[in-house]
């Protein structure tokens, strides 16, 4: 994806998202929607899965950072004597690190959950305008989302924010 198209991705996204969680009720959005991956007696809003995808975008730009500076974009998971983590370890630690998240924002309001995204949004249109092409086109080793690529992986955070929205909506915890 080039620049622009990136740009238009992002901020498209977004306001359908916000626009989403803007025309709903505070009832609506607390209310538990799915399961937690980390903790068996938490449920997951749909507030808490909205901030969820700003700390994975405030992670990303950090991982891009990290690339672009020459060192390891993708963190390396280790056990404590150096040998690898398995995926199940990697993403229990994944899960509980989005699991406090979720909790530091417990209780916040739509309008200050936005902040908190918006201020990480704007860091990440900043990014993007310095980027070069080059820059944008960059592999990250091992990553696994999109292309792989910067610009990618940065227009992927616009499918995130969705791919939640669609596991919120289908109740998976009034299902049951």
């Amino acid at each position: 994806m080039n620049r622009i198209e990136i740009e238009i991705k992002l901020n498209r996204d977004r306001s359908w998202l916000l626009e989403k969680l803007a025309a709903m009720s505070d009832d609506e959005l607390r209310a538990p929607r799915t399961f937690s991956e980390n903790d068996p007696d938490s449920r997951w809003s749909h507030l808490d899965h909205f901030v969820h995808t700003s700390l994975i975008e405030r992670n990303w730009n950090e991982m891009f950072r990290r690339h672009l500076r020459g060192e390891r974009g993708m963190e390396r998971r280790v056990r404590d004597d150096g040998s690898p983590q398995s995926m199940d370890e990697i993403m229990a630690g994944i899960h509980a690190w989005t699991e406090e998240w979720k909790r530091e924002h417990s209780g916040k309001p739509l309008d200050e959950l936005v902040r908190i995204g918006l201020a990480i949004r704007a860091d990440t249109l900043a990014l993007l305008a310095e980027l070069s092409d080059e820059e944008l086109a960059s592999k990250i080793p091992g990553a696994p989302w999109a292309d792989g690529t910067v610009g990618g992986i940065m227009a992927a955070n616009a499918d995130h924010g969705r791919m939640h929205w669609a596991w919120a909506t289908e109740d998976p915890v009034h299902n049951a």
